[in-house]
């Protein structure tokens, strides 16, 4: 519900790709060193991002029907760029409300969290 009682309208593919913006932006923008440094439970942010890409890249496999693959390690100045692309891929498959809400709450919970 929002603030005033009423009902909130369904995310939408727009939605998700202000948040998938957001993300990406504040990845490419980020210095290597802060990259590198250790994040969370993951030896460093860019693995915390890499596992973000590859959490999108499994909705996308799931959404497609498609057998799941590995996002591989192409180096800390790229995760930016992984992140995008499995990001647009799960929006590019037109998901259902559910799907786009869970994209959309984990862009945010990783946005909030660096």
């Amino acid at each position: 519900m929002g603030s005033d009682g009423s009902a909130e309208p369904p995310l939408t593919g727009a939605d998700a790709a202000v948040e998938l913006g957001r993300v990406v932006d504040r990845l490419r923008s980020m210095p290597l060193t802060r990259l590198a440094a250790p994040w969370t439970t993951f030896p460093s942010l860019a693995a915390g991002a890499r596992a973000l890409a590859q959490d999108l890249a499994d909705r996308g496999a799931l959404l497609a029907d498609h057998v799941p693959h590995a996002v591989p390690d192409v180096g800390d100045a790229a995760v930016g760029d992984q992140v995008a692309v499995t990001g647009r891929e799960v929006i590019d498959l037109s998901p259902s409300a559910a799907d786009l809400a869970w994209m959309v709450q984990r862009l945010r919970d990783f946005r909030l969290s660096v």
